[in-house]
């Protein structure tokens, strides 16, 4: 008897799965080729990124491969390709390269290239500092000191990533104008941070060295 109840009990069951196929069979199909559609999209998706990758990745090194033979022109057009072509991590290293390229042949387009990363808000601090502490190095022997300062005060800041060697660069220029007030005090500032690297300190001393040979002549 209880074979019988077993029986109907599946019948039953066969009845309504039948009945819930035939109402949301569309549905189901429907989903199933979505699912398949979208793994199938995502594959692709993931192909194309990795082959735009490794395109930016050659055309990176053959910008590189430039630089090193010393074709300045040439590695920064090559960088700049990979600017507007490659991902954003190539872009980013590629535009640094390009204005490094340019300092070594147009220094006054070079600042211009590192002030335009230095005001990008889309890098992040760090890479934004790193350019304007760029542009310093390339301004220091011919900036006001009103300039450096403009540019290179806040990167001074205890907090800041480059702070050792934006003052190092204050001071140098600060000695340049003759203003050994401000030159001891970018001096005092790299003195007294403990994190300060030991070869800033030493060049600083070297400096600090200068400036007491000067006062006793």
């Amino acid at each position: 008897m209880s074979d019988i109840f077993h029986e109907v009990d599946e019948e039953v069951r066969r009845d309504q799965l039948r009945k819930l196929w035939d109402r949301y069979s569309l549905y189901i199909i429907a989903l199933a080729v979505l699912i398949v559609a979208g793994i199938g999209a995502w594959r692709g998706y993931e192909y194309w990124v990795a082959k735009k990758a490794g395109a930016a990745g050659a055309a990176f090194e053959t910008a590189v491969t430039l630089s090193e033979q010393g074709k300045h022109a040439e590695a920064e057009t090559a960088f700049t390709k990979v600017v507007t072509e490659a991902p954003n991590g190539y872009r980013v290293l590629a535009r640094f390269r390009a204005a490094a390229e340019l300092a070594k042949i147009k220094p006054v387009d070079a600042v211009k290239a590192y002030d335009d990363l230095a005001g990008d808000s889309s890098l992040g601090a760090t890479w934004q500092d790193l350019a304007g502490l760029r542009a310093g190095m390339l301004l220091v022997d011919s900036a006001p000191l009103a300039d450096m300062r403009r540019r290179l005060d806040p990167l001074s800041e205890p907090t800041r990533t480059f702070r050792h060697t934006a003052r190092e660069l204050l001071a140098l220029s600060a000695w340049r104008s003759h203003d050994l007030t401000a030159t001891r005090r970018y001096i005092d500032m790299i003195a007294t941070d403990a994190e300060t690297p030991p070869g800033t300190r030493a060049r600083i001393d070297v400096l600090s060295g200068l400036i007491a040979a000067d006062g006793k002549s």
